[in-house]
């Protein structure tokens, strides 16, 4: 099993920041990047047509589709992020490790999405590593760097 590594010492540019700030702008970045590789899978010809798990067919991904799932899911993650933030003796670890449980689970839905072609499967995998590569290591700094201050901002 992979440890969790945390960086010991804060980035300062990072802890100038408030949590919700730096979710925020780890979020845009995440889910414009999940969103281009996206657009990349059209362009390359995987279809983006995928089906909840017990539904009968699939439904196309509109574009915009990645973006605005990135958001709604990191929206949770800031949300969790600040509590910890505010309540937490070890904020960053507390949410580092929930976060990448998080991405784990949510793993699980490409392969459980019937009628979904196995090259889709694979884009939305690929798809949540993308969006959680980009959105936790910020957060998770940024919560380090305050946790050694214990700054008040949010």
């Amino acid at each position: 099993m992979a440890a969790i590594t945390i960086p010991t010492q804060p980035n300062a540019a990072v802890g100038r920041f408030p949590v919700l700030r730096v979710g925020a702008v780890a979020t845009l970045a995440g889910a414009a990047a999940t969103e281009l590789f996206g657009l990349a899978a059209r362009v390359a010809g995987i279809p983006m047509r995928a089906a909840d798990p017990g539904a009968h067919a699939a439904k196309y991904i509109p574009v915009g589709g990645l973006f605005m799932a990135v958001v709604m899911n990191a929206a949770l993650g800031i949300l969790l992020a600040a509590a910890l933030f505010r309540w937490s003796r070890r904020p960053a670890r507390a949410f580092a490790l929930g976060a990448l449980v998080y991405t784990a689970l949510s793993e699980l839905a490409p392969f459980f999405a019937a009628h979904t072609e196995t090259a889709t499967k694979v884009v939305l995998v690929v798809a949540h590593v993308i969006a959680a590569a980009m959105i936790i290591p910020p957060l998770t700094a940024r919560l380090s760097a305050g946790a050694h201050g214990r700054e008040a901002r949010l």
